[in-house]
This record gives C-alpha cells, sequence and structure tokens, in this order.
C-alpha cells in the first residue's frame, strides 16, 4: 500500500505514468479490453435497478450513495491520497466522471424510457473521436467516426419503440450525461495515472471527490433521504459496490491502457445489456429490427478495437 506519510515534501508529488497499450497493439490487449467491457455490461443494470427497486424522485441521492460511500470505501483500503497537482485532477475527473454524470444518467433513467436514454448515451463514442483530436492532439479517425455513428443507429433500432416519448429534461439529461462523461474520459486518458498508485486509488479519488461534489445540492434540491426498503437497499448496494466501485476501477484501467475510442465504443455495451435485460425481466419482446439493431451495435463495438491503419510514409 502507499501511504502518503511516505512522501517527502519538495518531491514531485507524483509523477503520470505513460499508458501501456495506448496503440492498441500487444500482447495482453484481449484481456484488457474484456475486463474493461464488464463495467458498461454491469451499468447496463442501472435503468432495471432504477425503476424497479430504487425510490422515485430522488436521483442525486441515488448518485451520492452509488459514488461516495463506495469512494470512501476505496479509500480506506488503499490509504492512498493524491499529491501535487493530483489533487485538482482527480476533482475534475470526480465531478465530470461521476459529479455530474450520475446524476444526469439517473435523470434520463427516470424522465425517459430506457431505450431512449440508452440511445442518448450512445453517442458517447462520436463525442470522444472528436475530443480526442481537440485534447490528445491525435488525427481524427473517419473509420472510427462513421462505426460509432453506426453503433448509435444500432442502440437505437435495439432499444426505441415506436410509442416511445419524449421529454426534454430527460433528452437534455441523456445528451448531458454523454457529453460530461465522454470529456472525462478523454481527459482521464491525457492525464494518465500516477507511477506507483493502483486503479482502485485512482477510482476512490474519483468517486469520494464526485461523492462530496454531490451531497450539498442533494439535500438542497432534494430534501430528505427516501425511505429506504429492502429492496431499495439491494439496489443501492448492487449500483454502489458492483456498479461503483468494482466497474469504475475496471474502467479506468482501461482507459489508461487501451486506445480511447476503443474503450468509449465499449459503452454501447449498456443499452444493448439494458434492453436485453428489459427482455428477460420486464417481458419486453425484441423482434427483427431490434436483432439487425443488435448486429449493428455489436459490428461497431468489434470495429472500434481494430487499430487504424496508417499510411507508410513516402519513399524518396
Amino acid at each position: 500500500m502507499t501511504a502518503t506519510s511516505t512522501a517527502t515534501p519538495s518531491a514531485e508529488p507524483l509523477t503520470t505514468r505513460a499508458p501501456s497499450g495506448s496503440s492498441g497493439g500487444g500482447r495482453g490487449v484481449l484481456p484488457r479490453t474484456a475486463l474493461t467491457a464488464i463495467a458498461p455490461a454491469v451499468w447496463g443494470t442501472t435503468y432495471v435497478v432504477t425503476t424497479e427497486l430504487l425510490p422515485p424522485g430522488h436521483p442525486m441521492f441515488a448518485a451520492l450513495l452509488r459514488a461516495l460511500p463506495a469512494g470512501l470505501i476505496a479509500l480506506a483500503v488503499t490509504r492512498t491520497l493524491p499529491r501535487g497537482s493530483w489533487w485538482g485532477k482527480a476533482a475534475v475527473l470526480g465531478v465530470l466522471n461521476i459529479g455530474l454524470f450520475l446524476p444526469l444518467l439517473f435523470t434520463a433513467a427516470e424522465r425517459l424510457p430506457g431505450g431512449v436514454a440508452g440511445t442518448l448515451a450512445a453517442a458517447q463514442p462520436v463525442i470522444v473521436a472528436v475530443l480526442a483530436v481537440v485534447v490528445l492532439r491525435q488525427r481524427l479517425s473517419g473509420r472510427r467516426l462513421l462505426w460509432g455513428l453506426v453503433g448509435v443507429l444500432g442502440v437505437g433500432l435495439v432499444v426505441i419503440g415506436p410509442s416511445a416519448a419524449l421529454d426534454a429534461v430527460g433528452v437534455a439529461a441523456g445528451l448531458g450525461g454523454a457529453a460530461t462523461m465522454a470529456l472525462g474520459v478523454t481527459l482521464t486518458k491525457r492525464w494518465g495515472r500516477p507511477e506507483g498508485v493502483s486503479p482502485l486509488a485512482l477510482t476512490g479519488w474519483q468517486l469520494t471527490s464526485g461523492g462530496l461534489f454531490l451531497l450539498p445540492p442533494t439535500f438542497l434540491f432534494e430534501g430528505a433521504p427516501p425511505a429506504i426498503d429492502g429492496r431499495a437497499a439491494l439496489g443501492y448496494l448492487w449500483l454502489g459496490l458492483i456498479g461503483g466501485l468494482l466497474t469504475y476501477a475496471l474502467w479506468f484501467q482501461g482507459i489508461t491502457s487501451l486506445p480511447v475510442t476503443g474503450v468509449a465504443v465499449l459503452g454501447l455495451l449498456s443499452p444493448l445489456v439494458a434492453a436485453v435485460l428489459g427482455a428477460v425481466v420486464l417481458d419486453q419482446t425484441l423482434g427483427p429490427v431490434q436483432l439487425v439493431g443488435f448486429a449493428l451495435a455489436l459490428a461497431s463495438i468489434v470495429a472500434g478495437q481494430l487499430p487504424d491503419r496508417r499510411p507508410a510514409p513516402a519513399r524518396s
């Protein structure tokens, strides 16, 4: 464990470790990709858990319980705090990835059908492809941008029915959540992970800072917490320990060690899992159109993991 008491005051706080495997090649890419994919797959359960287990009308409280307790557990286990510039970086990443994203996610899940909310969230890979040019100074990949749009189309075919209702606040929350998470993912890739700091510690920093960010507005706008029965407690435990602590550790590890555009497109698994759970748990049907959408979305996920082919240098 890395304890903060061992740091020398005059030393550079923590050096940023160069992300390994950022080019998408090398050994071990497939196992890392598979582990990273667990995170959005588990997040696909959020829609069912929110609508079936949690008390309605408290999206910020749900976000708070998903973030802050899990972050404090991670800090207690790792006993590692940020140092130097990483106090500010951890705060920014925590607000983007947790503090803003989670309440927007729960708001969209409550105010929109799961399909509409999932389709809006599926825009994240497209936003990341653009932000990679601005923030990471990468060249724009037309292939990845195209496959990102194909993924959005596929998810839309899977989850949006003809009677899907649109709510202005829910749509704004869904798009805002996609943009916020996309920026957080891109900055996480740019800043990497400090040398000697585990993925669990980095996750704890972000969950804690995001949870602290949520604490005042949660009680200011939503008032007293809702009554929590056994079903709600089970839902909060699942979202906090599995959907928060475990999956975010896998997610941030994947961002720092894999191409950011490839990681972002894995997020399409979340609405696909939500659709499958809707069919299994809520007796929703999947027809031929939905199956075509599944094929398009899965093709987009696979294509997003393939490295770009760069032109060979010109010979004199």
